[in-house]
């Protein structure tokens, strides 16, 4: 079985991108998948390159159990476009950055919003809860769990076949 390449993608890689990682790294673990899924985040900018995940979005996540450990990095398309099967975005406008980035048109099939997966709770992208409140963490929670499981369940379908 050939691994799937998951790359998720938000504006500063501090909120939700790392949450959609440790996030879908979980629920696949506990599917026994992990072996056949490399899972990635990153973000647009570079402004928090090097930093841990935002600790209000850790806070909130581990009281999920979900454990954000990954370091902020930027999107590089040189290398990420090739690399990862799933580039998968955060809300419209990261979605339009990262197609602006994709020049020659070539890898189109590879970016996805991160709504698309959702099956339960309707939303048409995931909103960076960084300038919000408290609650705003935990939608931004239900809403990746909700995708999660269904980005699961496709690779699932996908690594079956």
């Amino acid at each position: 079985m050939e691994k799937r390449k998951i790359l998720f993608v938000c504006m500063g890689n501090i909120c939700r991108s790392p949450a959609a990682e440790a996030i879908l790294k979980s629920m696949a673990e506990k599917a026994k998948l992990d072996n056949y899924l490399e899972i990635d985040s990153a973000g647009t900018i570079d402004y928090h390159e090097g930093e841990e995940p935002n600790a209000r979005m850790k806070y909130h996540a581990a009281g999920r159990g979900y454990f954000l450990k990954s370091i902020a990095r930027k999107f590089n398309p040189k290398v990420d476009f090739e690399k990862f099967d799933y580039i998968i975005t955060m809300d419209n406008e990261i979605f339009s950055e990262i197609n602006k980035l994709d020049r020659g048109r070539q890898y189109r099939s590879k970016i996805h919003k991160m709504t698309e997966f959702n099956r339960l709770i309707e939303a048409d992208e995931v909103p960076d809860p960084f300038l919000g409140s408290q609650e705003g963490f935990e939608k931004v929670l239900d809403i990746l769990t909700d995708a999660c499981r269904g980005l699961l369940n496709k690779l699932k379908d996908e690594l079956q076949r």
